[in-house]
């Protein structure tokens, strides 16, 4: 008994494993690591570049004129996150096929004055002079369209974890907010460049390249509204 048990969950559990392997048991995610460009430029080199001794636009790392956008690995530029996504799209298409054949078989004639040979060719007649047709059609219609509107808006501080030899920074932020148990994570990343900061120390999500944005909640309504991995499984296995 035990052993017909084993051979009938086998393939079960066969199932189970190899779509396991390909099944989407994982929420997604995005892989905040830099670009590969910017691993490989070099770090711009900080030069110390000051004025004489004696200037009253002073010098060191906080003149008494600096600029205050950030220009330096360490230092916090504001994100303006404002993102609105619309997509529409729409197919339709109309097919159709009709085909038609006729085969006739033939006759033969005696035209001679044997009798012989006329009743001859009139049997073969009955035998011959069959027809073929044939009749075929095909019809196909199907339409579509799907549309998706989304918009998101937010200020994030980020920091310029590396200026870019030609002068651009890579920056990257997070923020965390916890409000009644329930967690809200807000990250970012991307390469930006200082000529687009404005006066006020802000950049907006759009002037970002290789921009990566990331908002997700974590708590109970978030846990409430996944399914379980076991239906995750369930629903990769079954075939129907």
């Amino acid at each position: 008994m035990t052993k017909q048990i084993l051979i009938f969950f086998i393939p079960f559990y066969a199932i189970l494993y190899l779509s396991g392997c390909t099944a989407n048991l994982t929420e997604p995610e995005i892989d905040f690591e830099p670009p590969a460009y910017v691993e490989q430029m070099p770090a711009k080199e900080d030069k110390q570049d000051y004025v004489s001794t004696g200037s009253i636009f002073g010098q060191g790392d906080n003149p008494l004129f600096s600029d205050h956008k950030a220009m330096h690995v360490n230092d916090i530029v504001r994100v303006v996150i404002s993102e609105t996504t619309t997509c529409s799209s729409s197919a339709a298409k109309d097919l159709s096929k009709n085909d038609s054949s006729a085969l006739g078989g033939g006759t033969f004639a005696a035209n001679g004055g044997n009798p012989s040979i006329s009743s001859y060719a009139n049997k073969l007649n009955g035998l011959t002079n069959v027809g073929f047709e044939g009749t075929s059609s095909s019809n196909f219609s199907g339409s579509g369209s799907s549309s998706q509107d989304a918009s998101f808006s937010t200020t994030v501080s980020a920091r310029i974890v590396k200026v870019l030899q030609n002068g651009n920074y890579f920056i990257s932020g997070k923020r965390e907010i916890l409000i009644d148990d329930q967690k809200q994570i807000i990250q970012i990343s991307g390469v930006i460049r200082p000529y687009d900061i404005d006066q006020y120390n802000k950049i907006d999500s759009v002037q970002m390249s290789e921009a990566k944005i990331l908002y997700r909640t974590q708590g109970d309504v978030d846990r409430a509204t996944k399914q379980g991995w076991g239906t995750k499984i369930i629903q990769a296995a079954w075939p129907f």
